[in-house]
Parts: C-alpha cells; sequence; structure tokens
C-alpha cells in the first residue's frame, strides 16, 4: 500500500517551489510574490548597510587619529576645509565655524561665553541627529519586513488550508490526492515566510547594535569637542 502510494505521488504530483507557485491560486500567488521582493529588500538593506558601517567606522577611526595627533583646532580645521565626509568631520566643522563666529561675543563675559556655548552646543547636536538619522535609514524597512513577513506567510498558510477544504467539500472525500496541494501550498508559504522574517529579524538586531555603539561615539566625541571649545570660550572672557 505505501509502495503504491510513494509511486503514484512520485509520477502524478510535483512538489517543487515552482509546481507548487504555478499550482496555487491568485492569492497564494501574490502573497509569495510579495515575500520574495520583501526578502531580496531585505538582503539589499543589509548589504547596503554593512558597507556603511564599515566605511562610517573607518573613516571615525582616521579622523579620531588626527584630531588627537597634537595639532591646534585652527590647523584642523584648515586640513580639513575640503574634507568633511566624515560625520565626525562636519560636526567639527560646525562647531569650528560657530566658534569663530562667537569668539569676539564671548570675550565680553562669562555670560556671553555661556551663551556662545550653548549656540555651538546646538549646532553640533543639529548636525549629529542629522547624521544618525542618516545612518538609520532602512532600519525601519527591516523591522518591518522581520514582523510582517511571517504573518504574510500565516495568511497564506491559512488560504492553503482554505483550499484544501474547499477540495474536501468539491470532490466529496478527504484523500490525500484532494488534500496534498492546498496542505503542500500552506507549508510552502510557511517555508517561505520564515525565510524572510529570520535574516530581516537578525539583520536590524545586528545593525540596531551598530547603530547604537555609532550613536555613542558621535556623542562621546561631541562632549568631547564641547569641552574643549568652552575651556578656549572660558579663557578668552
Amino acid at each position: 500500500m505505501i509502495s503504491a502510494l510513494n509511486i503514484w505521488l512520485a509520477t502524478n504530483l510535483d512538489f517543487s517551489p515552482l509546481a507548487l507557485f504555478s499550482r496555487a491560486d491568485l492569492v497564494v500567488q501574490l502573497v509569495l510574490i510579495l515575500l520574495i521582493i520583501a526578502s531580496i529588500w531585505s538582503w539589499a538593506i543589509a548589504i547596503d548597510k554593512l558597507i556603511t558601517f564599515r566605511l562610517l567606522k573607518n573613516r571615525a577611526d582616521k579622523f579620531e587619529e588626527t584630531f588627537w595627533s597634537g595639532r591646534t583646532l585652527e590647523e584642523l580645521s584648515s586640513g580639513l576645509a575640503n574634507d568633511v565626509r566624515d560625520p565626525m568631520a562636519r560636526i567639527f566643522s560646525a562647531a569650528m565655524k560657530e566658534w569663530e563666529d562667537s569668539k569676539g561675543f564671548a570675550s565680553r563675559s562669562d555670560g556671553a561665553a555661556a551663551t556662545a556655548m550653548r549656540r555651538i552646543d546646538g549646532v553640533m547636536n543639529l548636525v549629529l541627529n542629522r547624521e544618525l538619522a542618516k545612518s538609520d535609514r532602512g532600519m525601519t524597512i527591516l523591522g518591518t519586513i522581520g514582523s510582517t513577513s511571517l504573518f504574510a506567510g500565516l495568511l497564506g498558510t491559512v488560504w492553503g488550508i482554505i483550499t484544501s477544504f474547499r477540495a474536501i467539500s468539491e470532490s466529496g472525500n478527504a484523500n490525500f490526492e484532494v488534500v496534498a496541494p492546498g496542505v503542500a501550498e500552506a507549508l510552502f508559504l510557511t517555508a517561505v515566510g520564515l525565510i524572510c522574517a529570520i535574516p530581516a529579524v537578525i539583520f536590524y538586531n545586528i545593525f540596531a547594535n551598530a547603530q547604537d555603539k555609532y550613536a555613542g561615539r558621535l556623542e562621546g566625541y561631541a562632549d568631547e569637542l564641547s569641552a574643549i571649545l568652552s575651556r578656549k570660550l572660558s579663557k578668552g572672557a
């Protein structure tokens, strides 16, 4: 009996992904297409984020090495005038520009120096938040794909089971030949949903951690630069 069933399955039913897709109805096919697109999209974002964070780390390392090389702030500002590819360099350039504009005003009194320092901190925070927003691009999409792919797969699964029950109702029996196609579609969609969701969730967690570390690095640098400029303004006052 089992041998005869295996022979029948081998000769009559094809459970390959392409065959399952071609036999599926429109709803299942649309869900599959959406899941495949979402999976490709999440991998594209992951590759882009991997390259982006590696570049940011390398550029930050080079900038910090230059910043702590012993040169004066004026020398650094002059040397970085035409090279502000790194977010730290952009924070530094914005702070130095505001500092140059505020030196004359800050030298009048301690209160004026404090006011000038608040303006410098405000400029640095503005640039810092803008840079963090740039590095955060794509994270919402990754999180959305990771959280919704399972539900999309579940929708296809439920639809496949409904298809099986519909086939049973129309044929009047629950033979394996009647039930198998719908069940196979349901399990196939579950697998595709998992294949799409699991990498997206992993990527999201990895890059969210990298984003937090980079944000802490930028904020730490901005605090150090703020302390240096504050001391210079206080001496001037």
